[in-house]
């Protein structure tokens, strides 16, 4: 169970989440730029909001970090920004699918666009359908390259086992600094 309260501290908007199971406080800035702090139910709102106060200097600062980055661009995006993302990224995929398709020796279904918050993408094996987030329009262009190769593993193996990321490190040896650019 979790619950929320939105306050603002020194005109830093804050939310509060409580959740059974958490044992300290924890603090974060989401990629939108939100203050979050954490806590079990029993904790004190007090306790909380002071840890905040302590530690206001650190979220301005990673609030100002975040606001440079695809992910915060994203999170602010207009409808029509969002829109040009899906133009972009639905010409480019279909060229990079035939070129690894042969290299890897798949077949890929349909394809699919969209704005996701969570995921780059997706693959149902048993269908071929590769579902590609939208949003890697922000990032540099061997970021997409790199989302598109793994989904295609995934039509040679379903999960993110061994032979996996054995596959991508013989045909991707890079793969690790292009999914690094996407951390950022």
């Amino acid at each position: 169970m979790t619950m929320q309260v939105d306050t603002e501290i020194d005109g830093v908007p804050v939310k509060i989440v409580r959740r059974r199971g958490m044992k300290n406080v924890r603090l974060r800035v989401d990629d939108a730029g939100q203050c979050i702090v954490s806590g079990n139910p029993r904790e004190p709102a007090d306790r909380m909001l002071d840890y905040v106060r302590k530690n206001l200097d650190w979220v301005r600062q990673a609030q100002a970090r975040r606001i440079d980055t695809p992910a915060y661009r994203a999170a602010h995006a207009s409808k029509e920004e969002a829109a040009a993302w899906c133009d972009v990224v639905s010409a480019c995929v279909p060229a990079l699918i035939e070129v690894w398709e042969p290299v890897l020796g798949v077949k890929a279904g349909k394809l699919a666009f969209r704005n996701m918050t969570s995921k780059w993408g997706s693959c149902q094996p048993e269908t071929g359908r590769i579902c590609i987030n939208t949003r890697l329009a922000l990032y540099p262009p061997e970021c997409l390259e790199y989302v598109v190769v793994h989904e295609l593993c995934h039509l040679r193996h379903a999960n993110h086992g061994a032979a996996f990321w054995g596959l991508m490190d013989k045909v991707m040896p890079d793969w690790r600094v292009r999914q690094n650019k996407l951390r950022s």
